[in-house]
């Protein structure tokens, strides 16, 4: 079997694909065109960050079985796309953890010392000593905005340097976050409490430009601002204006919204107070290597044997057990979806039972199907079918399963109950026909919908002329309903409103929903898988 491994990676991983029999062809800086040419050759195709494996070019891979991402992010691979040709993509979540830790901390050094500037001044001729007086970072208070995996490295390399290290995650549960030595905090406090400030947390619709002017207005004036994390979560006007208005003292990117990032497309970069390097978070030699061996060994063991490991859009689990369980898997996959974007607060127990016929089945990979799409929404790529368990377990979510042979309403019944520190939810789905994933209760609410991609969930009074009040005001924002479906309180005047729309509703045109007459509040989600 063939492998095309399409962008630059650490030779272990060719050798490591070549020791394990497979053939190999290393073609990097493919034009699209020339790849969708070819691509049909291979079994296996292996990327890190430059190649786009669009829809297009995976409708020409006609021989292709799976795709694997040296890296975490995939972006770059549509998985939608993948997964209706039964192409497995996998990723390496765990190769750069400690890599990027360490970049966020490295900036914070560059920043206090002012050795960026002061490089280029010397090497412009110069000796500016009292131009580049710097801080001490010892006693200081490290605010990270995130701790999963790499707020945690960096918060015990902050540690190490006699730093306080103070966090915000409303997904992850307080104790947890102090066993690490950490005091969680909120969002506000965070802002004005801490010296420097560090971003860990990917790009989702919820943290998208989440840390703008509010933000950076709340910080201290000698505080600065660094994110190694994902762009498009800081606000960069926001942030530049911070910058001249003397609201914060510096700041430190290591990512952007709209890369390759230039002076043209990014005034930050005409700021003495600002520094910035071109995405280096994960460019270790010991991080691609790993990512490199961990992806070649994934690719292998899959191609050779049949193993998956890894893999975003299918469970680890034999054909046999995948064709019974198959439509719950993804029943799941979006139930837990929905159920991490309609809560509130971190999660504290998971409840899962199942009932009828499918209580016979082996319902293990519907479990971890449902993990996997409750961390999606705040975790996305670093989340996958095999880490999913593990990251429940480390963030101490207890999960308990039961079974039924007996279901009330339908022949098979997922119902699901998430508790968290603010509340809980339960959700119960089945599946139509041979393979079509429903949600038929929403806590009280009764309803038979089809929840997938972009939607609005509305919560609103049972009275006439909130549907069309509600039509009249996405239809003049440009947003079109595909689907709609009401579920009904027994014994109450609310309703529930589930929309299905051809694009993911803005924050702007949400608060302008929930201002209309009878809406008590509204959700905007995306359950694309």
């Amino acid at each position: 079997m063939k492998v095309l491994i399409s962008d630059n990676m650490s030779p272990l991983g060719e050798k490591i694909l070549v020791d394990a029999g497979l053939q190999v062809d290393v073609k990097t800086g493919l034009p699209p065109e020339e790849l969708k040419k070819i691509i049909g050759e291979y079994d296996g195709l292996v990327v890190r960050s430059a190649t786009k494996a669009t829809a297009e070019i995976i409708d020409a891979a006609e021989n292709l079985k799976v795709i694997g991402r040296a890296g975490i992010g995939l972006d770059n691979v549509d998985i939608p796309a993948a997964s209706q040709k039964g192409i497995v993509v996998m990723n390496a979540p765990d190769g750069n953890a400690t890599t990027a830790a360490e970049h966020a901390i490295g900036m914070m050094m560059s920043l206090s010392r002012n050795i960026p500037q002061a490089t280029a001044s010397m090497k412009d001729g110069k000796w500016e000593k009292k131009s580049f007086m710097g801080r001490e970072i010892t006693g200081k208070t490290f605010g990270i905005f995130g701790i999963g995996r790499i707020g945690a490295i960096a918060a015990s390399r902050a540690q190490g340097l006699k730093m306080k290290v103070i966090a915000y995650d409303p997904h992850m549960p307080a104790e947890l976050v102090e066993k690490l030595g950490v005091e969680l905090v909120s969002v506000e406090e965070l802002a004005k409490r801490a010296d420097y400030i560090t971003v860990h947390v990917p790009l989702t619709k919820d943290t998208a430009n989440v840390l703008s002017t509010e933000f950076f207005t709340n910080m201290k004036k000698d505080a600065m601002f660094i994110d190694c994390a994902r762009g498009g979560v800081c606000d960069e006007e926001a942030l530049y204006k911070a910058l001249v208005d003397g609201e914060i003292a510096g700041a430190a990117l290591d990512v952007f919204a709209q890369e390759p990032t230039t002076k043209e497309n990014c005034p930050l970069l005409a700021l003495k107070n600002f520094i910035c390097t071109p995405h280096l978070g994960a460019s270790t030699s010991e991080a691609q290597e790993n990512v490199a061996t961990a992806i070649a060994e994934q690719v292998a063991d899959y191609l050779n044997k049949g193993v998956v490991t890894n893999a975003v859009n299918v469970p680890s689990v034999s054909d046999d057990v995948l064709a019974q369980v198959g439509p719950y898997v993804n029943l799941g996959e979006m139930l837990g979806s929905l159920h991490m974007q309609i809560a509130k607060g971190g999660v504290k127990e998971v409840e899962i039972e199942y009932s009828g016929e499918l209580a016979e089945l082996n319902t293990s990979p519907v479990t971890v199907a449902f993990l996997k799409g409750l961390f999606t929404p705040i975790l996305k790529d670093a989340v996958n079918y095999v880490n999913a368990p593990v990251i429940a377990k480390d963030r101490g979510i207890r999960v308990v399963e039961s079974k039924s042979d007996s279901s009330s309403d339908f022949v098979n019944v997922l119902k699901i109950k998430v508790v968290t520190n603010e509340g809980e939810n339960e959700l119960v789905g089945t599946v139509f026909g041979k393979n079509e994933p429903r949600l038929v209760r929403l806590n009280t609410f009764r309803l038979e919908a089809q929840a997938s991609g972009p939607m609005l969930l509305v919560y609103n009074n049972d009275v006439p002329g909130v549907i069309g009040a509600l039509g009249t005001t996405l239809g003049s924002n440009g947003v079109n309903i595909s689907r709609m479906t009401v579920g009904r309180e027994e014994a109450s005047s609310q309703n529930i409103i589930l929309l299905s729309t051809d694009s993911v509703i803005s924050r702007e045109l949400l608060d302008e929903v929930i201002k209309l007459d009878n809406i008590d509040n509204a959700l905007a989600l995306d359950l694309s898988m």
